[in-house]
């Protein structure tokens, strides 16, 4: 059964172009799917008509099997049963913990043992059993996020929506954080979707990520799909360290592999069923790319030290507008401005750019 269905959703305000343009998706029940793009992308919007907090101009969101909103129709927030854990938190300063986190209890009327039974069950599955009486104020960031989610948990809802809930934190509680999400989605079994502009969280989190750009989804697939072949040059660029350069196919690609000539290079590297020949571009990850004796020609723009190992910038030949990174080990790295031979191990034509 879907957890979520989109079909066609579109969000206009006034006469601009579309914020949210034709978005169509269907998130299984339980699955964890991330909605990943840059700032002003539509993601935060997209997030507000599912909840509920607009209304779509076009197209119909369901909850499972309910309509929840289509041109002629509108669930309020409040009738959803969808959880929000916001970036802000968006807890209640005069009420304690554990007032928080019985909030949406006492809403629908639980009250007594039971009341004290499912704060308590709830606090205690993210670790803040004993702050239960204190002020949100008191705590630090990351304990008021998990605050957050035990009150979303508290709720039981069938969807969760998660609103760029570590972009406030530091990479220590971040880390520790991701292990909560995870703990939080084995213990209730909710459909969740994860707003975020950082791919890490995305990579670690999510069964399906979805790239949206200019309002629209670019791709939807597994992290790995997303980083090894990408279906769009934004997708390539946004995702991972990678680069994109101009190549050309000889021949059309056949059993997932094509040959492809860039700057008079020759190299073998994967490419969808039926890629025509002619103009393409080629993604290619750091790990692709290796310095040779020989191989595609190209410059040492700099060199930035990671710790172990040295991630290099490097342009091809004729192509200087196009950047391509490149991992070394310490004693083998280009000087600035040098020039190198780089042999390509693997790379991936991107489908629409031919």
């Amino acid at each position: 059964m879907a957890g979520l269905i989109l079909d066609r959703v579109t969000k206009r305000f006034g006469d601009a172009a579309p914020v949210v343009d034709r978005v169509s998706l269907d998130v299984a029940d339980g699955e964890f799917l991330a909605i990943l793009g840059p700032s002003g992308c539509g993601k935060t919007t997209l997030l507000r008509l599912i909840a509920g907090f607009e209304r779509p101009t076009e197209g119909a969101i369901r909850l499972g099997e309910r309509l929840v909103a289509d041109a002629g129709t509108h669930v309020q927030p409040e009738d959803r049963q969808v959880g929000i854990v916001f970036q802000s938190y968006a807890l209640w300063p005069h009420m304690s913990v554990g007032e928080n986190v019985g909030y949406p209890l006492r809403t629908r009327g639980i009250r007594g043992a039971e009341y004290k039974r499912q704060v308590a069950a709830a606090l205690d599955t993210v670790g803040l059993g004993a702050v239960a009486d204190r002020r949100p104020a008191s705590l630090s960031g990351g304990q008021r996020q998990r605050v957050a989610l035990a009150r979303c948990l508290a709720m039981s809802p069938g969807l969760v929506l998660l609103d760029e809930p570590l972009a406030n934190l530091d990479v220590h509680l971040k880390a520790s954080l991701l292990d909560q999400f995870q703990h939080f989605r084995a213990r209730t079994g909710a459909t969740m979707l994860y707003i975020t502009h950082d791919q890490s969280e995305a990579m670690a989190l999510a069964d399906r990520i979805a790239v949206m750009a200019h309002g629209r989804v670019e791709q939807l697939a597994a992290p790995e799909t997303l980083y090894r072949s990408p279906a769009t040059e934004f997708v390539a660029d946004f995702i991972g360290m990678g680069g994109v350069v101009e190549a050309i196919l000889p021949e059309p690609a056949a059993a997932g592999q094509a040959w492809v000539e860039i700057a008079g290079h020759r190299a073998l590297v994967r490419a969808a069923p039926g890629q025509a020949a002619g103009a393409a571009r080629l993604c290619l990850r750091p790990e692709d790319l290796a310095l040779a004796t020989e191989g595609l020609p190209a410059r040492c723009r700099r060199a930035r030290y990671q710790g172990g190992e040295w991630l290099v910038e490097l342009t091809v030949d004729g192509q200087d507008e196009r950047e391509l990174q490149m991992l070394a080990k310490p004693g083998t790295v280009p000087e600035p401005g040098a020039a190198v031979r780089v042999r390509i191990t693997d790379g991936w034509v991107i489908p629409q750019s031919c």
